[in-house]
């Protein structure tokens, strides 16, 4: 009886170390220069919230955002941002087994300081934004997970805002797709604009630009980064330099706003410089982040109509929260404070989505950007 119980109690172990899901978590920063690291790879114990550095990749510089395709192999970083008329897109293969992080390749963008990356579902498409010199360029995926050649590339010569040191042209500050990959929408943060564009993987120039549209958003508002349900029929917009975020219905394709509500309290009056916005996987909770003079997480209770209702704000720990992002098991939120050059974990409450912070911050030199992939 106690060998068939400890062979079962072996099995279950051996089972259980097989095909229990691992997550990953990815990080972005800036070094400044070739040599120093750039990417960061880490585990994350999704009992405790613990870190543990895996590797990382010292070829780039300056990846102020990253992304990683839905089979998890491969990760791709907006390079070289911050480099007066430069930028570049890169590629890495991730290696789970050998816990490895390969350069593969490099291409230039056409404009100056790339600020968002993404891929689509199939692997076979990336698409980057630059800021100071507002571009989109669409970069085919080759099998080995390089970057290929420029398929599409769109400069933005006109368009401005009514804030003048921040609005003086079009900024271009992010690339999301619809739950479905059959559309993108670009926030323009200089221009008071949200692009939209169909998005056909199957075309040799996906982004059908004639069938390209825009909506603009309040003047001074700034969109930033745009989330979405999970449905894909309401879309939250957060507007950086209004401290806000505009929540749109989306079910027919078209934006359509239906809520503003600000990321701050009432007493704060400026300074908000909010930045990133994302969803808990259950769809029940909003959270954004607020750099400037505030530090912290915004925290929003989604409704049943896809409106919010502000419930709280979470201290971040550290200094300019530049991205988050929430794991995959919805518990944990991490943070990437770029200034304090410090990681924090938060435990999430399933049931308030109140925060809670796990453990001592994390030293990263100044992280940009976080992605989490489970495996």
């Amino acid at each position: 009886m106690k060998i068939q119980k400890i062979a079962l109690l072996l099995s279950f172990l051996i089972f259980n170390q097989l095909f229990s899901q691992r997550e990953f978590v990815f990080f972005g920063s800036y070094n400044w220069n070739k040599g120093a690291e750039a990417v960061y790879v880490y585990e994350l114990d999704t009992e405790t919230g613990k870190l543990t550095k895996v590797t990382s990749s010292s070829d780039v510089i300056n990846p102020g955002y990253i992304t990683v395709s839905n089979d998890g192999k491969y990760v791709y970083a907006s390079s070289d941002a911050k480099t007066p008329n430069y930028g570049t897109v890169s590629s890495f293969a991730f290696d789970l087994d050998k816990k490895s992080l390969t350069f593969l390749n490099q291409q230039k963008t056409g404009g100056e300081n790339p600020v968002y990356v993404n891929v689509d579902k199939t692997g076979k498409w990336l698409i980057n934004v630059t800021y100071n010199q507002p571009t989109i360029s669409v970069f085919p995926l080759l099998e080995n997970g390089k970057i290929d050649s420029i398929a599409q590339h769109f400069k933005f010569t006109e368009g401005s805002g009514v804030n003048p040191t921040r609005q003086e042209k079009a900024h271009t500050h992010s690339a999301v797709f619809t739950p479905n990959y059959k559309t993108v929408l670009f926030a323009d943060l200089g221009a008071d604009k949200i692009l939209q564009y169909p998005f056909d993987t199957n075309q040799k120039q996906p982004l059908i630009d004639s069938k390209s549209s825009f909506i603009n958003t309040k003047p001074g508002s700034g969109p930033r980064h745009i989330t979405f349900s999970k449905d894909g029929k309401i879309a939250y917009s957060i507007e950086e330099l209004a401290g806000m975020i505009s929540v749109y219905d989306f079910s027919e394709n078209k934006l359509k706003e239906i809520q503003r509500i600000a990321t701050h309290p009432d007493k704060i009056k400026d300074g908000f410089e909010s930045s990133d916005v994302h969803i808990s996987p259950d769809g029940k909770f909003l959270y954004a982040t607020n750099r400037g003079i505030e530090n912290n997480i915004a925290i929003f209770k989604v409704l049943n109509d896809g409106k919010l209702e502000s419930i709280g704000y979470q201290k971040t720990g550290g200094k300019h929260p530049r991205t988050f992002a929430i794991d995959e098991t919805g518990k944990f939120i991490i943070v990437t404070n770029v200034n304090s050059q410090d990681v924090t974990v938060f435990r999430r409450n399933l049931e308030t989505g109140m925060l809670k912070k796990v453990g001592k911050p994390v030293k990263i030199n100044h992280p940009t950007c976080v992605k989490i992939k489970m495996y």
